[in-house]
């Protein structure tokens, strides 16, 4: 089964060598070229290729159209052909809708093999990115929320007494409530910090803030 194949780059002499090598073994047809980002965003529509290969620099910004063309659904796969080792560059693709990340250094035969897997449903970035982006991705992966998280002011204050030693009493006369209230907010504070007393809501404290106020 042939491997339907769109191509962006605004290179014309090396998007023309880029054809020839993919179409060598005739396993690949590349049934489109152009070499901006809105022409792809067109040769998808009109194509409906298993692979859309983009540029990533080319006139439109090729992470553009890979994410128009993802949106759009108009290609199997999305993969980004490019001379940029920026992580930002890969992340920003992948971000986008790629499926692959290759750099323009990359031999034919290699290309042929990672396209393949691509339109295959694979994800493939050139060995040495990988790690790159996964440092990237990691620093921008949100802390995970806390119970502790969702106490209010009081209930905040309540439990910074109880980290510190404070009886409800002591609690309750600092804070000028009564100390029924106190013990009224204990309730709902070992609710959500999901703790069975006070000594497992006080050490759950100590390991958030590093001590009380």
């Amino acid at each position: 089964m042939t491997i339907r194949i769109i191509l962006a780059d605004d290179h014309p002499i090396f998007r023309d060598g880029l054809v020839n090598s993919i179409e060598e073994t005739g396993v690949f047809e590349v049934v489109g070229v152009g070499g901006t980002a809105d022409e792809a965003v067109a040769l998808a529509f009109e194509h409906k290729p298993d692979v859309a290969l983009l540029d990533l620099s080319m006139p439109g910004n090729g992470i553009s159209a890979a994410q128009r063309i993802s949106d759009a659904g108009t290609a199997g796969a999305v993969a980004m052909l490019t001379v940029s080792e920026d992580g930002d560059d890969v992340t920003a693709a992948m971000q986008a809708g790629a499926r692959g990340y290759l750099l323009k250094g990359v031999s034919a035969s290699e290309l042929r093999q990672v396209l393949a897997k691509i339109a295959a449903g694979e994800a493939h970035v050139s060995p040495g990115l990988a790690a790159q982006m996964l440092r990237i991705l990691q620093t921008q992966i949100p802390a995970t929320p806390q119970p502790i998280d969702d106490l209010t002011k009081r209930e905040e204050d309540i439990l910074k007494g109880v980290a510190s030693g404070k009886s409800n009493k002591e609690i309750g006369l600092a804070l000028n409530i009564q100390e029924k209230t106190v013990k009224h907010y204990m309730t709902i504070i070992l609710s959500k910090l999901q703790a069975r007393n006070r000594v497992e809501a006080a050490l759950i404290a100590h390991k958030a803030w590093g001590g009380s106020d």
